[in-house]
């Protein structure tokens, strides 16, 4: 079996921010989703035309109609819906740190860099709205041309 990385799904009672978060800060872009009872994004990483490129679902909880989400996908208690609970975090290969770095930092977004020894990435990670650790894995040569 081969694997890759399809999408992650997040529960959200916060749209705007979740989308302010992946595509204002890390460069995603809303696509298409199809026509499920109940509201939320699909946040795409290349041409939108290609389902497969929908690598973030956010899932948007209407506290007004809950009713559509629970028959989909089940019921959930809201507190659940903060951080990553059994998932420590998600990971993308990633390019163009300098930029991402300034844009964090613009956006006065806390964020923690680590170098990973013999594997030749340096990782920025941040907390989306929700508490859901995001890893950013960029080339170890993006960083030591950067100078930081």
């Amino acid at each position: 079996m081969a694997l890759t990385l399809n999408h992650f799904s997040i529960r959200s009672l916060d749209l705007p921010a979740c989308e302010r978060f992946y595509c204002g800060l890390l460069g995603l872009v809303v696509g298409p989703r199809p026509p499920f009872p109940f509201p939320g994004l699909w946040l795409y990483a290349g041409d939108t035309k290609v389902y497969a490129n929908a690598v973030v679902h956010v899932i948007g909880v209407d506290r007004d109609d809950p009713e559509g989400l629970k028959q989909y996908l089940g019921d959930r208690d809201a507190a659940s819906l903060h951080g990553t609970g059994a998932v420590d975090h998600v990971a993308f290969f990633a390019t163009g740190l300098a930029a991402t770095l300034a844009r964090l930092r613009a956006q006065g977004v806390a964020h923690r860099e680590r170098t990973v020894p013999l594997l030749g990435l340096h990782q920025v990670f941040v907390d989306d709205p929700n508490g859901v650790v995001v890893e950013l894995n960029f080339p170890a040569e993006e960083q030591a041309a950067s100078g930081a």
